[in-house]
């Protein structure tokens, strides 16, 4: 979760817990395009008459070996030269990435790039000035620190807005394969009407493969101009091969909570993720559901990968008795509390429901009404996403999403990497789903609230 806007569902945010998903056969481990194999051996033959001509022979092989030397000799004294500079700034000075030996390096790697790269006309300055960038955070092996480009920075303020041009889907990094995988389908979109399911990997995004990619990367593959198609093959449990989808990009105006009044005076009210224009439909949809007369309500939280701390302490507001919401700590101790008046206390029986896509700041709303024992957690185990990240702009457009601190419950737990667990366990039967509409996890919702009157 970020303290501004979370990034699980298109920077992430990335996968810790694992899920329990068997990893699909899209690497069969054999290394393609190099064949690393030793220069055969030719055995001499004394007395063929040849020996001439294999001396001949040995002499052009010695020169072309002493030119191949010498070559790797230079370019060898060269990086050395820049690595034995950099364990001297290791010695005197301060453990500082930018330094006058980290300078004098890149000047290295660049000047031998510039002598020896046979593509040099392919070159791109900037987009190497990027990667550096972009490789340094990288490099502190926190998937949910990110260094956003200009382009990246732009499409993320837009995407927070509830409006782009996509599919249809929400997105994060799957834990078991490292491939993007579909969290959740936004109702009456490409996604919808091509049949895309949540759960579903993508394997290939226009025939480029997703392994490995930071999700900000996967995004801005399946986004695109209005009207354009982008091409998925996916992989599904339980189908016998990839699935080839074409899906059309349309403009997505992406409602963050969809609300009804089921049967037994039950309200729903499903949250897909906690956005700025979340509160407000959120406000909208309990006062609909209380003006209803429900008598009990099912929160649904399944496939919502979090969003703003802001917004989900909000909506806590709204639920909770008085006391913590949920408290951070930085790397300074420094502890930061978001607190509830209690003065909106929940009145009715409350299911909340429960899966593991539902991540970061569902966490947060999960664990707090679980703490507070206010309502019953249904379905199973969360994502366990425990971190709090902030998005940090840059003077010239461009923004670092960096981890600062950890969460915590009102009881003091810290989930990262564990989940919840809820407290009826309920797994998902797809099945039942798309061949019945039949949701099994509601239907037990249901079930807690009414057994609870």
């Amino acid at each position: 979760m970020d303290s501004r806007n979370d990034s699980n569902r298109y920077y992430n945010d990335y996968p810790i817990q694992g899920g329990g998903q068997q990893t699909p056969p899209y690497y069969n481990g054999a290394p393609g395009g190099y064949n690393g194999g030793s220069v055969p051996q030719q055995t001499s033959q004394p007395g063929n008459g040849k020996g001439g001509g294999s001396f001949l022979l040995g002499m052009l092989l010695g020169v072309a070996l002493t030119t191949l030397i010498c070559g790797f000799t230079f370019v060898g004294m060269k990086v050395y030269e820049a690595v034995d500079s950099k364990k001297v700034a290791k010695k005197g000075t301060a453990s500082s990435v930018v330094s006058e030996e980290t300078e004098k390096k890149l000047e290295a790697i660049e000047e031998v790039i510039d002598e020896y790269y046979y593509q040099d006309a392919d070159i791109d300055v900037d987009a190497m000035t990027e990667g550096m960038y972009a490789g340094m955070v990288s490099a502190l092996g926190d998937p949910y620190s990110v260094y956003y480009t200009e382009e990246e920075w732009s499409d993320m303020m837009q995407d927070t807005a509830g409006i782009y041009y996509g599919i249809g889907a929400y997105l994060m990094i799957d834990p078991n394969t490292g491939l993007g995988k579909i969290s959740g389908i936004i109702e009456g979109t490409p996604a919808e009407e091509s049949g895309l399911r949540a759960d579903d990997l993508l394997y290939l995004v226009d025939g480029e493969s997703t392994m490995g990619m930071e999700l900000s990367e996967i995004v801005s593959l399946v986004k695109g101009e209005e009207g354009t198609k982008v091409h998925l093959t996916i992989y599904r449990e339980g189908e016998s091969d990839y699935l080839e989808i074409d899906v059309e990009r349309r403009q997505i105006e992406a409602p963050t909570v969809k609300y009804e009044m089921l049967e037994n005076d039950i309200g729903y009210i499903q949250i897909t993720e906690f956005d700025d224009v979340t509160t407000d439909q959120f406000t909208e949809a309990l006062a609909v559901i209380k003006g209803s007369g429900a008598k009990g309500l099912v929160l649904d939280l399944r496939g919502n990968p979090g969003g703003s701390l802001n917004v989900v302490v909000d909506i806590a507001r709204q639920i909770l008795p008085k006391g913590l919401i949920v408290y951070t700590e930085d790397k300074y101790g420094e502890r930061d509390e978001y607190t509830c008046d209690g003065r909106h206390e929940m009145d009715m029986p409350l299911a909340v429901l429960v899966n593991g896509n539902s991540a970061s700041a569902s966490e947060i709303l999960a664990g707090a009404i679980q703490d507070y024992n206010i309502g019953t957690l249904v379905g199973t185990t969360t994502f366990g996403k425990g971190i709090v990240q902030r998005v940090l702009p840059l003077t010239d457009g461009t923004a670092l999403k960096l981890t600062i601190s950890a969460y915590y419950t009102p009881k003091g737990n810290n989930i990262h990497g564990v989940g919840i667990e809820p407290d009826v366990v309920c797994e998902f039967d797809s099945d039942a789903y798309y061949d019945e509409d039949v949701d099994n996890q509601l239907e037990k919702a249901v079930e807690v609230l009414l057994k609870g009157r």
